[in-house]
């Protein structure tokens, strides 16, 4: 079904964007460009269509990259941990550590005109904070809820329930502001987009939407940063990657990711590569609610040569490290001190021998699209088979591998491929590993999981907090409901008419910390 949406707002609204891919669904197109010149113009291939367009609940790479060129949070946090206000001016914690005050930037605006004030703030995390919206877990300490006041037009108080160290981190970073006057008669925050798209205060506002097509931006007229320096923006979906690579040597799209293999030729036709970390886990994942048994569970991992995976998928470790735990292992409480299930089928046999278990066959769902995804599912089938263990593999749309993997004992698959971007706080990772958490695509519960994640939310020492943190990775480990693979570069190759990208700043998911930066040479 075609979903075209066209946006109408005070400002001009007409986008222009590029050519008609040969991978692109039939229907309208927006106007080419030769990709040759200075246009006002850039084209940005994307893979898939976002999952979702709404701030308070997105979380899909494609629909926070949207939601960070239309929207603004308070401040966000950087590849290093350092804390760049945005919407804010300041961002004072109290003494007792039960309050965050914040002061807004003075002027700002909405991209309609309207004044951007801390009521809007207080809307927004009052909205996000509602479980049933579904992305409310870093809002709450324990079972309560941060709660925010506003004190004045441009001051924002957030009262903790108690003491947390992860709330004090995560409270006023990466929560992308929505406008009460326009979304004020909303009842129902769990929809997948708000309706207009258009109002928000990032460097580009949303113009038009069609679905599998593109999504079209034009600038901000009222975006309180530095006006965008190419005005017109378009996320053109592409979701084959040779499609894209093609596309991006014809100059038919002037940025995307790349893979491994393809860097080699897109240097030899003139393109600049960009290959840049992103702290992220790369990983299979096993469906508890279906492998119910640990020791099954533990097996699979055994029969598993991690390496071998790795340099298939990534070529060679100039692009992939290692991971082993489920926090990146550039993260300052990333520890190896873990059981690493480096491949041995002698022990992978032994427990399929205890948990009484033979013939063992489950299914394995993947991104089908994906080139790496694909390579680690056919080389995870051969290194199983020679296990004596039976792998189907299931190539799907990225979206649907998750929908479905949700389901728990009802899912048709037992196990998947994923990959996720948390950040430097080990409490955001509670979203993936904590019953019932709202991410945690592994059936997984514990007991003793849940519990050091809660000690580890309000320890307030580094040190300790660590100690608690390496307790937690070694745990989840043992339980077995994830085998992480490798934090993997990510490669972008931008056409040589677009600079400005270390100013935009490469930064994890969003590709751009600001495309509103990048620059026609």
């Amino acid at each position: 079904m075609k979903t075209k949406r066209r946006v109408i707002a005070p400002i001009a609204l007409a986008l222009a964007a590029t050519i008609g891919l040969a991978a692109c669904a039939q229907g309208d197109a927006p106007p080419e460009t030769s990709g040759a010149e200075a246009t006002g113009q850039l084209t940005y291939a994307i893979a898939s269509d976002p999952s979702s367009l709404n701030p308070i609940n997105v979380s899909d790479r494609w629909g926070l990259t949207v939601t960070n060129i239309v929207y603004s949070p308070l401040a966000r946090v950087e590849g290093d941990g350092t804390v760049v206000n945005e919407l804010a001016e300041s961002i004072e914690p109290a003494d007792d550590g039960l309050s965050v005050t914040v002061t807004l930037k003075d002027g700002l605006k909405w991209s309609d005109g309207e004044p951007l004030t801390a009521d809007d703030v207080v809307f927004t995390y009052t909205n996000k904070a509602v479980r049933e919206n579904g992305n409310a877990d870093l809002l709450y300490v324990g079972d309560q809820p941060i709660t925010a006041e506003a004190t004045d037009e441009r001051t924002v108080v957030f009262h903790l329930p108690s003491v947390s160290a992860a709330a004090l981190s995560n409270i006023a970073t990466e929560t992308y502001i929505i406008p009460e006057h326009v979304y004020g008669d909303v009842t129902d925050f769990s929809v997948t987009e708000l309706d207009p798209l258009a109002v928000g205060s990032g460097p580009y506002t949303l113009t038009e939407y069609e679905r599998g097509q593109y999504l079209t931006f034009e600038a901000n007229e009222n975006y309180y940063g530095e006006a965008p320096q190419i005005p017109e923006l378009t996320l053109r979906i592409v979701s084959d990657s040779n499609t894209t690579k093609t596309a991006l040597q014809t100059g038919e799209v002037d940025a995307s990711f790349a893979t491994p293999d393809q860097i080699t030729e897109l240097e030899g036709a003139g393109l600049n590569v960009y290959p840049y970390a992103e702290g992220r886990v790369a990983y299979l994942g096993l469906n508890a609610a279906k492998l119910t048994d640990p020791k099954v569970r533990q097996a699979i991992f055994f029969a598993l040569s991690r390496d071998d995976i790795n340099t298939a998928a990534f070529l060679s470790d100039d692009y992939y490290e290692n991971a082993y735990t489920i926090l990146p292992p550039s993260n300052a409480f990333a520890t190896e001190d873990v059981e690493k299930y480096e491949q041995d089928t002698d022990a992978s046999a032994a427990l399929l021998e205890e948990a009484g278990v033979s013939d063992l066959s489950f299914t394995l769902a993947y991104a089908g699209a994906d080139p790496a995804q694909k390579t680690e599912a056919t080389l995870i089938q051969q290194q199983l088979k020679d296990a004596g263990i039976t792998v189907e593999l299931a190539g799907i749309e990225p979206a649907a591998v998750f929908e479905e993997i949700q389901k728990g004992a009802d899912s048709q698959y037992d196990a998947f491929l994923g990959g996720y971007i948390m950040g430097q706080d080990p409490d955001a990772y509670s979203l993936l590993y904590r019953t019932g958490a709202s991410a945690n695509y592994f059936s997984y519960s514990n007991p003793a999981t849940d519990a050091l994640f809660d000690q580890g939310a309000v320890e307030l020492d580094p040190e300790a907090r660590k100690a608690i943190y390496a307790d937690l990775q070694a745990q989840i480990a043992e339980d077995a409901v994830v085998f992480p693979l490798a934090d993997n570069l990510k490669i972008l190759a931008v056409n040589p008419r677009i600079g400005g990208v270390e100013d935009a700043k490469l930064v994890p998911i969003y590709t751009f910390e600001n495309f509103g930066l990048l620059t026609e040479q």
